[in-house]
């Protein structure tokens, strides 16, 4: 089982232990003390889509070997899960191995669904990308993935609270690409290729902020991200690589229109306002009907997922009440079920009739 599926049997259990076994990588080992003094381990454990604490107190006969656990470790931990209103999945009598090589290759590639579902993505990304009329844009869309492509599919879109897994920022471009499509389609007066490129390129700096390493699912930290931010690498990448090819076609450039220039500006002002407000880390607040469809896709897109990642591991207060989950704004509320026609209801005609 992955700790995903672990923690939501163990939340429909209502507090009963569920026996089960699952494949992780360790973040970190640290050692910490009890209020009364006592020395523990605390694992940081993860796997392609969740991730769990695990203390192990001094007198466990696996101490010794779990405070020397390192990143490079996979193991297996084996024994009866339960979550905890406070400290959120633990193991009770549990049991650690580490894993062969055939087993950790297995869990680096990350379950079934998540691997059909993250190749999918990517193909309508490379289908999206394509159907790009300007050839300008295009081409800067097809040499950044050409060049980037690979670390692009093992980042996240954030270190926490939304699509934070190893290749979640596919999952998050490629579903903003899908609501861009739509949204192009009821106001064709925006332009479509320019929030095309908009959405690939506005994240684009994550892959120096929240990239994974090629072999785990350790979010290493990166000076260049900590030291300029994603907003301004993905600017410095796109004028990197729009200048490079500019160079390499500038007789062709020159006959289309609208100008090159001004193609080059509106995308970097795309990637510059998407955050919304200068106060979020904008360094300029939409101006254009594409900067701003393209702020509230990506803001709808991480909101939604929050929700959906939210309810497996929020706390319930009440039936269909859970606490709020950091950063939405209450406490989560289950959503309406969909309308469903029951065999026996009257039909549309039937009710017409008796009226």
């Amino acid at each position: 089982m992955t700790l995903t599926e672990i923690r939501r049997t163990a939340s429909r259990t209502s507090g009963s232990a569920v026996p089960a076994r699952v494949h992780v990588q360790v973040e970190a080992a640290t050692a910490k003390l009890q209020r009364e003094g006592k020395p523990y381990c605390e694992l940081a454990l993860a796997d392609a889509c969740d991730r769990m604490t695990l203390r192990v107190w001094s007198d466990n006969p696996a101490y010794k070997t779990c405070s020397g656990l390192t990143s490079e470790n996979f193991i297996e931990i084996a024994g009866d899960f339960r979550v905890h209103p406070q400290y959120g999945l633990e193991a009770d009598k549990w049991t650690v191995r580490p894993l062969t090589d055939q087993e950790k290759n297995e869990l680096l590639q990350g379950p079934a669904e998540l691997r059909a579902k993250q190749a999918a993505d990517w193909e309508f990304m490379l289908q999206r990308i394509q159907r790009i009329s300007d050839p300008r844009l295009r081409a800067l869309c097809e040499a950044f993935l050409k060049e980037w492509g690979d670390r692009f599919r093992r980042t996240a879109a954030a270190r926490k609270y939304h699509h934070a897994r190893r290749g979640g920022l596919v999952e998050h471009t490629a579903q903003m690409m899908r609501v861009a499509k739509e949204i192009a389609s009821v106001y064709p007066q925006l332009n479509a290729d320019l929030l095309t490129a908009g959405i690939l390129f506005h994240d684009s700096g994550k892959l120096w902020e929240n990239q994974f390493s090629e072999t785990g699912f350790v979010m290493a930290y990166d000076e260049l991200g900590e030291l300029v931010g994603h907003i301004s690498i993905g600017l410095e990448l796109v004028n990197s690589v729009w200048r490079k090819l500019s160079a390499e076609n500038a007789d062709t450039w020159k006959a289309y229109s609208p100008p090159s220039e001004d193609v080059r500006l509106h995308l970097l002002h795309l990637i510059g306002s998407h955050h919304g407000q200068k106060q979020l880390g904008s360094p300029v607040e939409p101006k254009t009907p594409e900067a701003i469809a393209l702020h509230h896709i990506d803001n709808l897109d991480s909101k939604l997922e929050m929700f959906a990642a939210g309810y497996p591991k929020a706390q319930p207060l009440a039936p269909r009440i859970f606490e709020r989950v950091w950063p939405l704004p209450g406490n989560l509320v289950k959503s309406l079920e969909k309308f469903q026609q029951s065999a026996d209801a009257p039909t549309a005609a039937r009710e017409d009739k008796l009226l």
